[in-house]
């Protein structure tokens, strides 16, 4: 390959560091992707950091060692979540939403990719620390909001099935308790999805009393597990104590109001 100038450089750097969050990439990647030297190389991703910066889209960083390299984590800053969230807030409380028994009409949203790309990434910046293995999620209207969660930590994802599937092979499988209807229901997962003594966070699109996910901690302890992490797009405001202690909510449902056309939802307490 002919030698590129910077400004190209630049560009592909940035292309291929946003399509593969939080993966590594070697300076000799980058040296013999370009023809270029690796002091040069250095010099344009200092440049990409600073533009990543200045715009908030994300955080490079730059890892020394025999395997390190430099990656890119598609970090959410606390501005642009805010306004992302009540931008959302504002759009879910449209009476046309409200469906009889009390329940709000989502699926335009949650199989949104440009939507539930931003707010897999709001989610992604509130593990990325805890290093996770896996995201786990219940099937189904979740999957969306975990595959992009997924996606942005570059770990893999996780279905958790209400039924066993024969695809799936040995399952192991438990009974819990919703936390909201306090019926009994199962959740199973394949033997061989998950490897021991690792950690998972786990995604959902809505949480009620929690009983899900207090669920999915007990399911994860069979596979010697441990759940550091729960996220989800929507929290209900009642009842106030879940079955769960510690989680993430990017809104808060106050209220479904079917004769007065109302649907109270704000953002959750994470942005106040």
């Amino acid at each position: 390959m002919d030698k590129l100038h910077r400004n190209e450089r630049i560009g592909a750097l940035i292309k291929i560091l946003s399509d593969n969050p939080n993966k590594i990439f070697t300076l000799n990647y980058f040296t013999d992707l370009f023809n270029a030297a690796k002091s040069t190389i250095s010099e344009d991703i200092v440049i990409v950091k600073k533009i990543m910066e200045k715009f908030s889209f994300g955080e490079v960083e730059t890892i020394s060692g025999a395997a390190g390299g430099v990656k890119y984590t598609p970090v959410s800053s606390m501005n642009n979540a805010k306004k992302f969230v009540k931008e959302l807030c504002t759009k879910l409380m449209s009476p046309e939403r409200i469906i009889p028994g009390g329940f709000i009409y989502m699926t335009d949203v949650i199989y949104s990719p440009d939507t539930v790309a931003v707010i897999g990434e709001i989610l992604a910046t509130q593990f990325v620390s805890l290093e996770p293995d896996y995201v786990l999620t219940v099937e189904t209207k979740g999957i969306p909001v975990a595959l992009m969660t997924a996606r942005a930590l570059n770990i893999p994802l996780l279905i958790v099935r209400r039924d066993s599937k024969v695809t799936e092979g040995s399952t192991v499988s438990i009974n819990y308790v919703s936390g909201s209807t306090r019926r009994i229901q199962t959740m199973s997962l394949s033997k061989r999805s998950i490897k021991k003594n690792t950690k998972s966070i786990f995604i959902d699109d809505f949480m009620k009393a929690g009983g899900t996910a207090h669920g999915i901690i007990e399911l994860m302890k069979e596979f010697e597990n441990e759940v550091v992490g729960i996220g989800v797009l929507i929290e209900t405001k009642e009842p106030r104590h879940k079955l769960v202690n510690s989680y993430v909510s990017l809104l808060t449902l106050d209220e479904v109001d079917e004769e007065k056309g109302k649907i109270n939802i704000q953002p959750s307490r994470l942005f106040i």
